[in-house]
């Protein structure tokens, strides 16, 4: 799938061709730019363009705090680098769409639009630097071999695609463990954000009941606080991860959006 593979910096990211990508993809947290394709294979012939987040993936890390300035400033760094004409459509989800967000916020020269899936509401009020830990289930999932950790995530999300789970299992044993020994600092609120993006938006998201970040109530208030074109996409019977529970209505609402920004 990703014919074209580069560093800058301390970043891993791929292409799947030679060609100026249309498209860029930032994952969430524990998983890797290989995460997102599967989806890419869904919607042939688009010239995407993947980076593996700091600590994630091939990716190095620095020794500094984790923060989505970092990661927007990261994004930014290997978007720059990349030929390109005029600016890209980025897509990401959690701790990607938050950095895409910060991206589209401050750096409109590199973000004709932007699509956030399920990203974090953020805190309001001030924000520190905190000390974090690794999450029990990611230790549980990475201390197991590769085949345990697929049939891991087939038990925890059955309904997934079967070409969902080795990408997610891989993923996972590529986390630095170094991560943890930085610090955190949350982002600010997501609505905050978006009335600094003046790029269209679509913001998809599912239901909190199974674990979606944003809830219909919450939408609606980042429609109020958008400065630009926004929509937002509530996909039934999805959670978190909305692409992997439902990837058909995910292509049909991302699909004809990169159609018409990208």
């Amino acid at each position: 799938m990703f014919g074209v593979r580069g560093r800058t910096g301390h970043l891993a990211w791929y292409r799947t061709d030679e060609a100026a990508a249309e498209v860029a993809f930032l994952h969430g947290f524990s998983d890797s730019a290989q995460c997102w394709e599967p989806v890419i294979r869904g919607m042939p012939g688009i010239r995407a363009l993947a980076i593996d987040a700091r600590g994630h993936g091939e990716s190095g890390l620095p020794d500094e705090p984790i923060r989505y300035e970092a990661h927007r400033d990261d994004a930014a760094l290997v978007l720059s680098s990349q030929p390109h004409e005029g600016g890209i459509v980025v897509v990401g989800h959690s701790m990607g769409a938050m950095a895409a967000a910060h991206l589209a916020a401050s750096r409109p020269d590199l973000v004709r639009a932007v699509v956030l899936e399920d990203p974090p509401t953020g805190t309001p009020g001030d924000r520190h630097d905190e000390p974090w830990s690794e999450p029990p289930w990611l230790a549980d999932v990475r201390a197991l071999d590769l085949p345990s950790r697929i049939a891991q995530g087939r038990s925890n999300d059955p309904d997934w695609p079967d070409d969902e789970l080795e990408p997610w299992a891989v993923s996972k044993a590529q986390v630095n463990p170094q991560l943890f020994d930085l610090t955190f600092r949350d982002a600010g609120p997501l609505t905050d954000l978006l009335a600094e993006i003046t790029c269209p938006v679509l913001l998809i998201h599912g239901d909190t009941k199974r674990g979606s970040l944003i809830s219909t109530e919450y939408a609606e208030r980042c429609a109020q606080a958008a400065a630009g074109e926004f929509r937002a996409v509530h996909i039934a019977g999805t959670g978190h991860s909305v692409r992997r529970d439902n990837r058909q209505q995910y292509l049909a609402e991302l699909t004809p959006f990169l159609d018409r920004y990208r």
